[in-house]
């Protein structure tokens, strides 16, 4: 096993954290994990959860010319729960993925929905992120970290979530489905494994912002948890799948690449999480500014490049290790 030990590829933005409860228009107890998109305008809009003191989460949106500071937010909450029509969303909305859908001239946002038998994956389309179509639950509880891709795959949309098994132990792998319609969805299939023992990302993993698309396949980046015994520790990782068929991974680090250390990070209502919903790439720069929800209290920036981030995943393919464990993927080519 190879152990590159590089510095994180992503440097935290220096007056983090960007968005706090303090700043929200209207009372909230935190705001975190916020789906990120750029508009036509060219300004960043995050689609913010916002846990109310009930405990029960919507979303607020909040913009921003440099995506960094003098954030706008909207003066009420953006996207509610619904659960008089949606049932599905009686104990919340969190933790949305933005993605634009060129062929539909939408934004389509995907979001767990909290109900009563637990998380489940729903969608949403919008023009404008001021009226928004609902699509209702789209996959089943216990269900939740998903995110479509921009595009359809022979005819067909593609959408990573992230099933919870219980049996015979709690297993969390990352599946891949298809639709021809973004109602009905099929041929379902394990994208990424957790691994099992000590390692970073062992026993359960999930989605984290929306899949970027780069010339040398679509860009992952997942969370994976660590049971410890002072609770979970979320790091993050990164993964590369085939630009034609993303059921193919091409490629998978072993090491974390981004984790809780700073003290916004570390304490909060859950301690320890770094939990990234987000992401914008910019074209000309090469910038990729990741925003991530801290210790599920503030919304935090950082801000990477992207061919170093393909480079080192180059570097570091766990296709390349000689003791694996168990399978982690499709496919290894």
């Amino acid at each position: 096993m190879g152990n590159s030990f590089t510095k994180e590829l992503f440097r935290r933005y220096e007056k983090n954290p960007i968005l706090t409860a303090k700043d929200w228009p209207y009372p909230a107890n935190s705001v975190f994990n916020a789906g990120a998109t750029r508009l036509p305008n060219g300004e960043i809009l995050l689609l913010v959860r916002v846990e109310d003191r009930r405990g029960i989460s919507h979303l607020t949106a909040a913009r921003s010319k440099d995506g960094i500071t003098n954030w706008i937010i909207d003066e009420k909450p953006t996207f509610f729960p619904d659960p008089d029509n949606y049932p599905e969303e009686i104990w919340g909305i969190e933790d949305p993925r933005i993605t634009w859908i060129d062929e539909l001239k939408k934004y389509a946002v995907v979001y767990t929905s909290y109900s009563t038998s637990g998380p489940l994956v729903s969608l949403a389309l919008t023009e404008d992120f001021r009226h928004f179509e609902r699509h209702g639950a789209i996959m089943p509880p216990e269900d939740k970290d998903a995110a479509l891709f921009p595009k359809r795959f022979n005819g067909r949309w593609a959408l990573i979530h992230r099933p919870m098994s219980n049996y015979p132990v709690v297993k969390a792998n990352i599946w891949i489905s298809f639709s021809p319609d973004l109602k009905h969805w099929g041929d379902h299939s394990v994208l990424l494994e957790a691994r099992r023992g000590a390692w970073w990302d062992a026993n359960k993993i999930g989605l984290s912002p929306q899949p970027i698309e780069t010339p040398e396949g679509w860009l992952i980046i997942y969370h994976g948890v660590r049971v410890t015994p002072s609770g979970c520790l979320y790091r993050l990782g990164l993964a590369l799948l085939d630009l034609e068929d993303p059921r193919k991974v091409i490629a998978r680090g072993d090491e974390w690449i981004f984790g809780p250390q700073e003290p916004y990070e570390r304490t909060g209502d859950v301690g320890d999480v770094v939990f990234p919903c987000g992401v914008v790439c910019d074209e000309a720069s090469g910038k990729v500014f990741l925003y991530y929800g801290a210790a599920d209290t503030s919304v935090a920036l950082a801000i990477g490049d992207l061919q170093e981030i393909l480079d080192w995943l180059k570097l570091n393919n766990r296709s390349k290790s000689k003791n694996e464990e168990v399978p982690w993927g499709v496919s290894r080519t």
